[in-house]
Protein backbone atom coordinates (compact mmCIF):
# COMPACT_ATOMS: atom_id res chain seq x y z
CA UNK A 1 0.00 0.00 0.00
CA UNK A 2 2.87 2.31 0.64
CA UNK A 3 3.72 2.54 -3.17
CA UNK A 4 0.48 4.21 -3.98
CA UNK A 5 1.17 5.13 -6.69
CA UNK A 6 1.70 2.74 -8.73
CA UNK A 7 -1.65 1.15 -7.38
CA UNK A 8 -4.59 0.42 -9.45
CA UNK A 9 -7.80 2.98 -9.12
CA UNK A 10 -9.37 0.21 -7.51
CA UNK A 11 -7.18 -0.45 -4.79
CA UNK A 12 -6.27 3.08 -4.36
CA UNK A 13 -10.02 3.73 -3.83
CA UNK A 14 -9.79 0.65 -1.51
CA UNK A 15 -7.11 1.44 0.47
CA UNK A 16 -8.99 5.26 0.65
CA UNK A 17 -12.03 3.82 2.14
CA UNK A 18 -10.30 1.43 4.68
CA UNK A 19 -8.07 4.60 5.99
CA UNK A 20 -10.96 7.18 6.15
CA UNK A 21 -13.15 5.12 7.93
CA UNK A 22 -10.49 4.26 10.65
CA UNK A 23 -9.51 8.13 10.72
CA UNK A 24 -13.51 8.89 11.36
CA UNK A 25 -13.25 6.61 14.30
CA UNK A 26 -10.48 8.42 15.53
CA UNK A 27 -11.70 11.38 15.37
CA UNK A 28 -10.86 12.67 11.94
CA UNK A 29 -7.88 12.81 9.39
CA UNK A 30 -6.32 15.26 11.47
CA UNK A 31 -6.65 13.40 14.83
CA UNK A 32 -5.76 10.19 12.56
CA UNK A 33 -2.65 11.79 11.35
CA UNK A 34 -1.50 13.13 14.43
CA UNK A 35 -1.60 9.44 15.45
CA UNK A 36 0.82 8.39 12.92
CA UNK A 37 3.22 11.44 13.36
CA UNK A 38 3.67 10.31 16.79
CA UNK A 39 4.17 6.99 16.20
CA UNK A 40 7.07 7.63 13.79
CA UNK A 41 8.57 9.88 16.49
CA UNK A 42 8.37 7.24 19.01
CA UNK A 43 11.86 5.47 19.99
CA UNK A 44 12.17 2.51 20.20
CA UNK A 45 9.64 1.58 17.55
CA UNK A 46 6.28 1.67 19.68
CA UNK A 47 5.96 -2.28 18.60
CA UNK A 48 8.37 -3.24 20.61
CA UNK A 49 7.30 -1.81 24.11
CA UNK A 50 7.25 -4.10 26.90
CA UNK A 51 3.64 -2.98 27.80
CA UNK A 52 2.02 -3.49 24.56
CA UNK A 53 1.04 0.02 24.62
CA UNK A 54 1.58 3.12 22.43
CA UNK A 55 -0.47 6.37 24.48
CA UNK A 56 -0.09 9.63 23.04
CA UNK A 57 -2.55 12.93 23.97
CA UNK A 58 -5.38 12.09 21.32
CA UNK A 59 -5.55 8.44 22.06
CA UNK A 60 -3.68 5.19 22.34
CA UNK A 61 -3.25 2.01 20.72
CA UNK A 62 -3.16 -1.44 22.51
CA UNK A 63 -2.34 -5.26 21.49
CA UNK A 64 -2.58 -8.44 23.05
CA UNK A 65 1.47 -9.74 22.32
CA UNK A 66 4.56 -8.82 22.99
CA UNK A 67 6.71 -7.91 19.89
CA UNK A 68 10.45 -8.62 19.87
CA UNK A 69 12.70 -6.03 17.96
CA UNK A 70 14.15 -9.28 15.91
CA UNK A 71 10.42 -9.87 14.67
CA UNK A 72 10.13 -6.52 14.13
CA UNK A 73 13.58 -6.39 11.70
CA UNK A 74 12.30 -9.16 9.76
CA UNK A 75 8.98 -8.03 9.33
CA UNK A 76 10.93 -4.94 8.13
CA UNK A 77 12.59 -7.02 5.45
CA UNK A 78 9.98 -8.68 4.41
CA UNK A 79 7.82 -6.01 3.73
CA UNK A 80 10.49 -4.22 1.51
CA UNK A 81 9.79 -7.92 -0.93
CA UNK A 82 6.20 -7.67 -0.51
CA UNK A 83 5.36 -4.32 -3.01
CA UNK A 84 7.42 -5.95 -5.18
CA UNK A 85 5.92 -9.81 -5.05
CA UNK A 86 1.68 -8.59 -4.20
CA UNK A 87 2.69 -11.29 -1.06
CA UNK A 88 4.73 -10.81 2.26
CA UNK A 89 5.99 -14.75 2.12
CA UNK A 90 8.77 -15.16 0.23
CA UNK A 91 9.26 -18.12 -2.13
CA UNK A 92 8.99 -21.85 -0.72
CA UNK A 93 12.75 -22.17 -1.76
CA UNK A 94 13.96 -18.82 -0.39
CA UNK A 95 16.51 -19.34 2.54
CA UNK A 96 14.34 -17.33 4.78
CA UNK A 97 10.86 -18.78 3.77
CA UNK A 98 10.86 -20.43 7.21
CA UNK A 99 11.49 -17.47 9.42
CA UNK A 100 8.98 -15.49 7.90
CA UNK A 101 6.48 -18.18 7.66
CA UNK A 102 6.91 -18.53 11.57
CA UNK A 103 6.64 -14.58 11.73
CA UNK A 104 3.10 -14.49 10.37
CA UNK A 105 2.27 -17.16 12.72
CA UNK A 106 3.58 -15.39 15.67
CA UNK A 107 2.16 -11.94 14.65
CA UNK A 108 -1.38 -13.06 12.97
CA UNK A 109 -3.27 -13.54 16.19
CA UNK A 110 -2.29 -10.20 17.24
CA UNK A 111 -5.77 -7.50 17.52
CA UNK A 112 -4.75 -4.07 17.66
CA UNK A 113 -7.42 -1.64 19.11
CA UNK A 114 -7.22 2.30 18.47
CA UNK A 115 -8.93 4.07 20.56
CA UNK A 116 -9.29 8.76 21.03
CA UNK A 117 -8.99 9.93 24.23
CA UNK A 118 -12.44 11.36 24.29
CA UNK A 119 -15.51 8.72 23.03
CA UNK A 120 -17.14 12.22 21.36
CA UNK A 121 -14.37 11.58 18.75
CA UNK A 122 -15.55 8.34 17.70
CA UNK A 123 -15.64 4.56 18.56
CA UNK A 124 -12.32 3.50 18.11
CA UNK A 125 -11.45 0.60 15.53
CA UNK A 126 -9.35 -2.65 15.81
CA UNK A 127 -7.55 -4.70 13.75
CA UNK A 128 -4.67 -7.41 12.69
CA UNK A 129 -1.71 -7.15 11.25
CA UNK A 130 -2.25 -9.54 8.07
CA UNK A 131 -4.58 -10.35 5.33
CA UNK A 132 -4.09 -13.97 4.71
CA UNK A 133 -5.22 -14.38 0.98
CA UNK A 134 -4.84 -18.12 0.86
CA UNK A 135 -2.10 -20.54 2.48
CA UNK A 136 0.43 -19.28 0.16
CA UNK A 137 -0.39 -15.32 -0.03
CA UNK A 138 -0.18 -12.84 3.20
CA UNK A 139 -0.12 -9.61 3.01
CA UNK A 140 0.32 -6.68 5.53
CA UNK A 141 -3.43 -5.16 6.57
CA UNK A 142 -3.51 -1.74 5.41
CA UNK A 143 -4.09 0.00 8.55
CA UNK A 144 -1.09 -1.84 10.24
CA UNK A 145 1.27 -1.19 7.50
CA UNK A 146 -0.33 2.81 7.30
CA UNK A 147 -0.06 3.18 11.43
CA UNK A 148 3.43 2.01 11.82
CA UNK A 149 5.17 1.92 8.04
CA UNK A 150 4.26 4.17 5.29
CA UNK A 151 5.56 7.77 5.12
CA UNK A 152 2.92 10.35 6.58
CA UNK A 153 2.81 11.68 2.70
CA UNK A 154 1.65 8.58 1.80
CA UNK A 155 -0.88 8.09 4.01
CA UNK A 156 -1.95 11.78 3.52
CA UNK A 157 -2.69 10.65 -0.63
CA UNK A 158 -4.89 7.76 0.36
CA UNK A 159 -6.84 10.05 2.95
CA UNK A 160 -7.22 12.72 0.36
CA UNK A 161 -7.22 10.29 -3.31
CA UNK A 162 -10.80 11.74 -4.93
CA UNK A 163 -11.88 8.47 -7.62
CA UNK A 164 -12.09 9.28 -10.77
Amino acid sequence: MCDFNNLSDEEKRHYHEILLDAAQKFGGKNFFLHLLEAVREANPHPLTTANRTFTMELGEVKWNKVIFNDKLQLLLKARVHESRQQNLLPDEEAPNYKKVLNLVRTLRPIVFHVKPTSQEDGPGFFFQPFEVIDPKTTRLSPLFDALFFCSIDTVKKVLNYEPR
